[in-house]
């Protein structure tokens, strides 16, 4: 069974949710959350994980609207993951992420967790949703 080595992101205006998965592609977790500074300081943030995970590959959530277009916030997040992806030297896959993040706040609570105080634990919640999905269908169409 080949290695799998990816980084989730849920792209955030302030911040990205970072999330990992174990060398089997069975299970993502969620690393960390990125505070939004600049560009090049995302990067070096990024780049870190990436060479300390040997990543292969970039997975983005796009939020979609409820109707299934893309909306200015998805293309804002395209364009962020493509500028990334370039600077990564990484290809990327996007994953609908429609209502991950009021999933990763339902499990919060689910916790005795609350929300509203922890919005970098949502964002990093959020991440490990999207990229769980992303493995889920790699194996579902049997390509992990």
């Amino acid at each position: 069974m080949p290695r799998i080595s990816a980084l989730g992101l849920d792209i955030g205006r302030r911040r990205v949710g970072v999330a990992g998965c174990d060398g089997l592609g069975l299970v993502a977790t969620g690393l960390c959350t990125l505070k939004r500074t600049s560009f090049d300081r995302d990067v070096a943030y990024l780049q870190d994980w990436v060479r300390e995970r040997q990543v292969s590959v970039l997975v983005v959530g796009l939020p979609y609207t409820l109707d299934g277009t893309l909306g200015n916030q998805a293309k804002q997040v395209q364009k962020y993951a493509q500028r990334l992806s370039a600077a990564l030297g990484l290809p990327v896959e996007y994953v609908d992420e429609r209502l991950s993040s009021v999933e990763a706040e339902e499990l919060m609570l689910a916790e005795g967790v609350s929300p509203s105080w922890n919005k970098e634990t949502i964002d990093r919640k959020a991440a490990a949703l999207i990229l769980q999905r992303w493995l889920d269908e790699r194996r579902e169409l049997g390509n992990g």
